[in-house]
């Protein structure tokens, strides 16, 4: 058995006043064990599929299902045909914060949209007149656009630009802002994976203000009215309540929505309704996500496509 590092330890200690809980969350991490296989159905399932499903969870939207263990979906020619996406039961827990809003949405801007499978979840749900998948990393954008096409999600566009840039281009022209944030990204331990330097102060900092950055950048294309979805995929308060609690400060038209589905899962660590999933509950290796709706008065800009340099376009 590893032994778990004093970082860990300390984190633990940060998130969990009983020692059960943290050993529990430790063994997670250093024990990891294997979570259910999960799709997302993009397009209506054929009547001959085989999967072997799972009971679902009260609030697993009609389009997620979680198969047996041991299943590999992403080998199924379904897959390759784009039918479905494969994605982890964190990243539905993640994204179901979007099934609290009811108006219609017309616009999706998802601003760190790569591999895609946020995008796609919320223009299965959604489906809005346009989806715009934003990703800054040009490494990253072949496997976004790839899976967008795959699954032909339309209409759609992929740019590749800083989140200032469409701050200042396209403010308040959203419905939907998703800002699924790059993070330390503690829970891959809990999936076997490494995450080198993940529980390190400097590289915790690092990244927290990296997220104020974009968060800040992304409030200001919220439409009046509109919605800004925060997610990561870590641990550390610093980078999930604490960037909540600053956005609220920073920009005060922003309230927290309190989405009645997770309230068994809001954190313990603010007053603000966000919410937790931890790997040693065993659905998923970890999530933490938030809802805020812009309660400005006001109209929406209306954006302008051709304006937009995209590097894909799927447009009906």
């Amino acid at each position: 058995m590893e032994t778990p590092s004093n970082l860990l330890l300390k984190i633990s200690k940060h998130l969990f006043k009983d020692l059960e809980n943290q050993e529990n969350f430790v063994e997670a991490l250093i024990k990891p064990k294997p979570f259910l296989p999960c799709i997302l159905w993009c397009q209506e399932k054929p009547e001959n599929i085989h999967f072997i499903v799972e009971t679902s969870i009260s609030w697993q939207p009609s389009f997620i299902e979680r198969l047996s263990l041991g299943t590999k979906p992403g080998q199924h020619p379904l897959h390759e045909e784009g039918y479905f996406y494969c994605l982890d039961f964190s990243s539905v827990f993640a994204a179901s914060i979007l099934l609290e809003i009811t108006q219609p949405i017309q616009v999706i801007f998802d601003m760190c949209a790569a591999p895609g499978g946020k995008s796609i979840f919320a223009w299965k749900l959604l489906q809005p007149d346009l989806l715009i998948s934003n990703e800054v990393i040009g490494k990253r954008l072949g496997m976004l656009i790839s899976n967008l096409k795959r699954c032909q999600i339309s209409p759609s566009i992929v740019v590749n630009r800083d989140s200032s840039i469409f701050a200042e281009s396209i403010p308040l022209s959203s419905d939907l802002v998703i800002v699924d944030a790059p993070c330390t990204g503690q829970s891959l331990l809990a999936k076997g994976e490494k995450a080198p330097g993940c529980f390190h102060p400097s590289a915790i900092n690092k990244s927290a203000n990296r997220q104020k950055r974009i968060i800040a950048n992304s409030a200001q294309i919220v439409s009046p009215q509109g919605y800004l979805a925060y997610m990561t995929c870590t641990y550390s308060p610093e980078e999930n309540e604490e960037v909540c609690e600053w956005l609220l400060r920073k920009f005060p038209q922003f309230q927290a929505v309190e989405v009645s589905h997770l309230k068994d899962y809001q954190s313990h660590l603010t007053k603000i309704p966000c919410y937790r999933m931890f790997p040693q509950d065993g659905l998923g290796a970890g999530a933490f996500t938030v809802l805020f709706k812009n309660t400005n008065e006001g109209d929406k800009q209306k954006i302008d496509t051709d304006s937009i340099s995209g590097v894909w376009m799927n447009i009906n």
